[in-house]
């Protein structure tokens, strides 16, 4: 360890480790993950760059508020399981959250190294440590309180909810992490047939390994979390049900904001023509790209547009290139500087091939003589005023009309709020259906429902639905215990 007198001095000269990736010419053909992870050698050797800063600005850059410097420093000690310990005590999914979350907006992009140089490699060093399970102590657990809550919805923010004491799945796991070690008995209601939510069915295994996710649900599973699946909540039970008959104290609602949103133009309900949502888990959930060896078949296309420019829409143009697509393109109707995805993501797609078509925006799907559709109409789009968001406005070129052939067409514009919150009932939505809820405590306008995730805020990030859920936790704890 690079001390001087007994005290820490950071490795100032070496340069941040490279992500070890695989080749992209090989990778963009099958679904192996792309980043093998950090080597016990590589994280050691980033670990030393670390400042190791009195105020760590990382810190209070992450949204669960994991003691950054503290793993870290465990990590540069080579005690890997000290490390993991202290990340438990915030988060309990970091070999997830270390291949997902967006660090270069959070820990990362406040990293005082980056001020003139690289950041800290602050979610690779996460993931190596979450990698290892098996270094870790035994949670401590709370003795039982005889209390009993629900949690509808198994992804981050449902998850993290059940165990304390990382997007929806995220924050329901926490929050049910988060109330198991609390004592709880938790029950997680999930509509599908597998736990994990958006992890599962909406990022592909080449970013995140569906092994990576069941041994994090296991995880909660070996603490006493139950997990009850094909369980439509609002169809199969209401909040009044489960607060009634069925026995709960208490609800957390995390069911995401799953709705595709609808280009609403013409030619949209073409053959051929998919929502992003639809798309990846037709390949993710249920094997479409094993087809015929698994049931569900998927279009193999030669030609495939993408439209969009977040993170989803990565995912999707990247399934569509390994899927056999010679021509995989992501059409956006700002620039590329814009495009909210993940520097990381951008990255990786133009490595394998993706093209970039920006500054455009969909008009008509065409239909072709065997009625699929055959390519799409588009405008061309330049930069005017900046809109509400701070970003300027594309707006149309007059006369720049183009078409693009294709016979695949994806769209991956957003979502909107699940329409399962207005079903479950008890609590008070906005007017786009969004669960109101406080931002510090999760409660709704029903003392004996909390909620968070997408169906609070809206599509945001898994590491920020993790925070909904240990919040939420948290506060429920004090509630229902009168602490």
């Amino acid at each position: 360890m690079p001390e001087v007198n007994g005290r820490w001095v950071a490795d100032m000269k070496s340069a941040r480790q490279a992500d070890n990736e695989e080749p992209a010419e090989e990778r963009a053909h099958d679904f192996r993950p792309v980043d093998r992870g950090f080597t016990k050698e590589m994280a050691i050797a980033e670990a030393q760059r670390c400042l190791r800063c009195k105020k760590p600005l990382c810190v209070e850059g992450c949204p669960v508020n994991i003691d950054i410097p503290g793993f870290i420093e465990k990590i540069a000690e080579e005690k890997f399981g000290e490390g993991l310990d202290v990340i438990h005590e915030a988060s309990m999914l970091p070999a997830i959250c270390g291949r997902v979350c967006p660090q270069e907006t959070q820990c990362e992009g406040v990293c005082i190294r980056g001020k003139k140089g690289q950041p800290v490699a602050i979610g690779q060093l996460e993931r190596f440590l979450g990698d290892q399970p098996e270094l870790a102590s035994q949670p401590q657990m709370s003795p039982s309180s005889g209390k009993r809550v629900a949690v509808i919805g198994s992804g981050p923010s449902g998850s993290l909810f059940g165990a304390s004491g990382s997007a929806n799945f995220l924050s329901r796991m926490t929050g049910a992490g988060e109330l198991a070690r609390n004592g709880f008995d938790v029950t997680v209601f999930e509509a599908f047939f597998t736990g994990g939510g958006v992890l599962v069915y909406g990022i592909p295994e080449f970013r995140l390994p569906k092994a990576v996710v069941k041994r994090e649900i296991d995880g909660l599973r070996e603490m006493g979390v139950k997990f009850e699946y094909n369980a439509v909540m609002g169809n199969l039970a209401d909040a009044e049900e489960l607060l009634g008959e069925k026995g709960f104290d208490a609800i957390y609602v995390a069911t995401g904001a799953g709705l595709p949103k609808f280009l609403n133009i013409p030619g949209e309900n073409l053959p051929n023509v998919f929502f992003a949502n639809e798309y990846l888990t037709r390949v993710n959930l249920m094997k479409a790209n094993q087809f015929p060896e698994y049931d569900t078949p998927t279009k193999r296309a030669k030609t495939v547009v993408v439209f969009g420019g977040g993170n989803v829409a990565m995912d999707a143009v990247r399934t569509a290139k390994r899927l056999g697509a010679e021509r995989a393109i992501i059409a956006y109707r700002r620039t590329e500087d814009e495009m909210p995805a993940r520097k990381a993501e951008l990255h990786h797609a133009k490595a394998e091939g993706v093209e970039v078509m920006p500054l455009v925006s969909p008009l008509e799907f065409l239909k072709g003589e065997d009625g699929n559709v055959c390519g799409v109409r588009v405008q061309r789009m330049e930069l005017g005023e900046p809109d509400a968001s701070g970003r300027r406005r594309p707006v149309p070129i007059e006369d720049a009309i183009e078409e693009i052939p294709c016979d695949v067409a994806i769209s991956a514009i957003g979502t909107n709020a699940n329409p399962f919150a207005k079903k479950i009932g008890g609590m008070e939505l906005n007017k786009w259906g969004y669960i109101i809820a406080d931002e510090e405590t999760g409660r709704t306008s029903n003392p004996r429902i909390w909620a968070g995730g997408d169906i609070v805020t809206g599509a945001a990030t898994v590491i920020l639905a993790m925070g909904a859920g240990k919040k939420a936790a948290a506060d429920m704890t004090r509630v229902l215990l009168g602490a």
